[in-house]
């Protein structure tokens, strides 16, 4: 693989992409790559130039870069987690007070995303591959909950100094559109700024234990955030409707094909 990684990371240098951390994850030829944090309009540039880059030095090597959120069946899925902090006009991180203690802007901003993403669900998965990334015991999420360095929740806050301090989404999947993606917490978020949410306790043990709280399937993710009254406020009223339409297309197309399952279990039965 040296080949295809020294040309890789060339690229990415060339483009100007500001990555660090990379490590194989738990799937077979699975790799994780942490793009560095900036103003989110930048770092959603840098991550579709990234996956850009990925596929076309992959296809000069002979290779596939694949983005499907469950690309092998029994294996682990692949994630876009986006870790989020806001700061002020100064730069000052307003999740830790002066103290470094938590802000109450924290607690508000984390309640936003619990009370609002299960309405956006089919931003952060948008195929019908997407949903079967949430698994339990997979290290994917099944629901909204948060905890402090607690990889079980959808929404995990990471040991850090106070400057630092922020919260990770788990639920985007590495099919989800970035910038899509990031507007979507970051509106979640906002809104509970706004309205001075409150979130529920953080998770101390397993979160799987706990009640799914997301949609299940694409049919009902699309149901969810047709039906919503915040994803057009939060998100503008025209955009969901689009949205909407297309994905309805999209599984319409879905839906006009027949899946080796189907044959495999259900042609000897019937």
């Amino acid at each position: 693989m040296a080949p295809f990684w020294d040309a890789f990371h060339a690229a990415i240098d060339a483009l100007g992409i500001r990555a660090d951390t990379w490590l194989h994850e738990v799937g077979p030829c699975q790799y994780e790559i942490n793009l560095l944090h900036g103003d989110p309009v930048a770092v959603a540039d840098q991550a579709f130039l990234f996956k850009t880059a990925a596929r076309e030095i992959a296809l000069q090597h002979g290779l596939n870069a694949v983005f499907m959120a469950k690309p092998l069946a029994g294996e682990a899925g692949s994630s876009m987690h986006l870790h989020q902090s806001v700061v002020d006009a100064e730069g000052r991180n307003i999740f830790s007070q002066a103290d470094g203690a938590e802000s109450e802007a924290f607690l508000h901003y984390i309640g936003g995303l619990q009370a609002f993403t299960p309405d956006l669900t089919l931003i952060y998965a948008p195929t019908v591959n997407s949903y079967r990334r949430y698994v339990a015991g997979s290290q994917a999420p099944i629901n909204v909950e948060w905890g402090r360095d607690n990889r079980t929740a959808g929404l995990r806050v990471p040991v850090s100094p106070p400057a630092a301090r922020r919260v990770e989404n788990r639920l985007a999947g590495a099919d989800a559109n970035p910038y899509l993606a990031m507007a979507a917490t970051l509106a979640a978020g906002l809104e509970g700024l706004r309205t001075r949410c409150l979130p529920g306790e953080p998770v101390q043990d397993n979160g799987y234990d706990l009640p799914r709280g997301l949609p299940r399937t694409f049919f009902t993710a699309h149901e969810q955030m047709a039906q919503s009254a915040h994803a057009p406020r939060l998100l503008g009223e025209r955009f969901v409707r689009a949205y909407l339409a297309v994905k309805a297309l999209e599984h319409e197309s879905f839906l006009n094909e027949i899946s080796a399952w189907e044959r495999r279990f259900l042609l000897p039965q019937v």
